[in-house]
């Protein structure tokens, strides 16, 4: 059995408590909606062979989200910058979104603690730059993303 299905809980509590923390958020719920907010908008600009070998580095949880409920018979979308890819994130579930502006910054903290940086680096070089440039950590200490589950 992969580990990551053995400890999935393990491994959602911690990509959530990471996000969550980045984020400054008080509850599970408004941070799930950010981190599935900042999913959706990355993968609308991906197809879906990028997609699926994105979500493939992700933990299970993480990764169900990631795929759940997308279409994937959807032309992607051009990757925009930063400001209108918080402004999407911010207009999914928008009653129910208190997502700060920082939202994907620390999506891509979770992301980086939570995956095998090898496994993701070399997804992330199959991807094109502005894919790669969405998961960026930038004035994140390097020793900050060593993962959190061993």
């Amino acid at each position: 059995m992969p580990w990551t299905y053995r400890h999935a809980s393990r491994e959602w509590r911690a990509f959530l408590d990471d996000a969550k923390d980045r984020m400054d958020l008080v509850s599970d719920n408004m941070a799930y909606t950010a981190i599935d907010a900042v999913f959706q908008v990355f993968r609308a600009r991906l197809t879906a062979a990028e997609g699926l070998a994105f979500a493939s580095i992700l933990p299970s949880v993480p990764r169900a989200i990631f795929v759940h409920d997308w279409d994937v018979r959807r032309d992607p979308l051009p990757f925009a910058n930063r400001a209108t890819l918080i402004a999407e994130v911010k207009a999914i579930r928008p009653h129910h979104n208190l997502t700060p502006e920082n939202a994907i910054e620390a999506t891509a903290f979770a992301v980086r603690r939570a995956v095998n940086a090898r496994d993701f680096e070399r997804v992330l070089a199959e991807l094109p730059p502005p894919a790669r440039d969405f998961w960026d950590v930038p004035n994140v200490d390097p020793a900050e993303l060593q993962p959190r589950i061993v």
